[in-house]
């Protein structure tokens, strides 16, 4: 990320601009993060073209406001200095519903170049198939926010036939305090940020007998085998 930018959103928030329409003028903006005004218009323009700030010119003056995704940017700078200055927990919890996917995990997960990386980093082969979870809750959707700040176990992008796979970063995982698993974060992904996909050795829907509706909890792993907790 655009250290400026980011810089850019931090002096705006302090403003009010999360909260409200904010009336300022490029030359104001500038003095509070001593820089040319013609630095602090440019800045404005690239979060409006990022989509991270929504701005209006009128002839009364210019207003702006941070959108969510500019909200997002800074609670994602938020969440990795939680983890420089606090104490890091060992693990967290997150509960979602069970739903039936695309159905493309399995295609996915038997390719040679994540089977292979899954089997010697997290321990086991997976089943070809993945346990797909709606978050419903704020406190869950925060929670997979807080998860995606942490380092994981990064299982590394490849190329077969000519196609590129991306990179996934996964968590160790406890399945209803009962099975084995992990957790994906990928970086290429058909569902949404309410969404978490879970691996395990074998097959959960038969063996824990689960449906569709039905609450699922994980206790999601922070730690690498190889560190010790703080």
């Amino acid at each position: 990320m655009d250290e400026a930018l980011w810089f850019t959103l931090f002096t705006l928030a302090r403003m009010g601009a999360q909260l409200k329409t904010l009336e300022i003028s490029s030359t104001t903006l500038g003095k509070k993060m001593n820089v040319s005004q013609q630095t602090a218009s440019r800045r404005l323009q690239q979060l409006e073209e990022k989509g991270w700030l929504s701005r209006e010119i009128t002839r009364k003056g210019q207003f702006v406001r941070l959108t969510d995704q500019g909200m997002n940017i800074l609670l994602e700078i938020y969440l990795w200095l939680q983890t420089i200055f606090d104490k890091k927990p060992s693990a967290l919890i997150i509960e979602g519903e069970l739903f039936s996917g695309m159905r493309e995990g399995g295609y996915y997960i038997s390719e040679e170049g994540y089977k292979h990386q899954f089997k010697e980093k997290l321990g086991f082969e997976p089943y070809p198939g993945t346990l797909n979870l709606k978050l419903k809750s704020r406190s869950d959707l925060q929670a997979k926010k807080t998860l995606q700040s942490y380092p994981g176990i990064i299982i590394k992008p490849f190329e077969n036939k000519g196609r590129t796979f991306g990179s996934v970063k996964c968590f160790k995982t406890l399945i209803n305090d009962k099975e084995e698993g992990a957790v994906l974060l990928i970086q290429r992904t058909h569902y949404g940020e309410d969404v978490l996909e879970v691996i395990s050795p074998e097959y959960l829907r038969e063996k824990m007998k689960l449906k569709d509706g039905e609450k699922i909890r994980l206790k999601i792993f922070l730690t690498h085998p190889e560190e010790k907790e703080s």
